[in-house]
């Protein structure tokens, strides 16, 4: 039998949360429902696109997403992956995904975002730094 300290099943609940988080945002990408997506960001939040578009803080990120995301032109499945997970602190995480969006002719955008995710004070893991980078296709 495995005895779980309270660090150890904290620690735990923090991954699955962390888990849950990348969840949401691949629902939300799916949904293209902005409200979903820009729940999961710290207010000061800092987003660089995958086009390398810079936006600082919730109002900005919030002005871009309900712009893009309605109306975005792709149609299939979108996939997000943790593939990493370090913790630098308790409370902050770096958190490597695979992204990848098929549509009915296969595989088509694919992208390694990072998040830099920080624990609220109410227990939420928020995304508070993002630089999402696009994988190039290859020629």
């Amino acid at each position: 039998m495995i005895h779980m300290t309270t660090e150890n099943a904290a620690r735990t609940a923090d991954i699955e949360a962390i888990h849950q988080v990348v969840a949401a945002v691949e629902a939300s990408q799916q949904a293209k429902d902005p409200d979903a997506f820009l729940s999961l960001f710290h207010p000061d939040a800092l987003w660089t696109t995958g086009g390398g578009k810079v936006l600082i803080g919730l109002d900005a990120i919030s002005e871009f997403t309900r712009a893009v995301l309605p109306g975005a032109s792709w149609d299939g499945q979108v996939s997000y992956t943790v593939t990493h997970l370090q913790f630098l602190r308790p409370d902050v995480a770096a958190v490597k995904v695979s992204q990848l969006y098929r549509s009915a002719d296969g595989p088509g955008d694919e992208g390694v975002p990072t998040y830099v995710m920080t624990k609220d004070d109410d227990g939420r893991w928020l995304l508070t730094v993002c630089q999402n980078t696009q994988v190039p296709k290859e020629a």
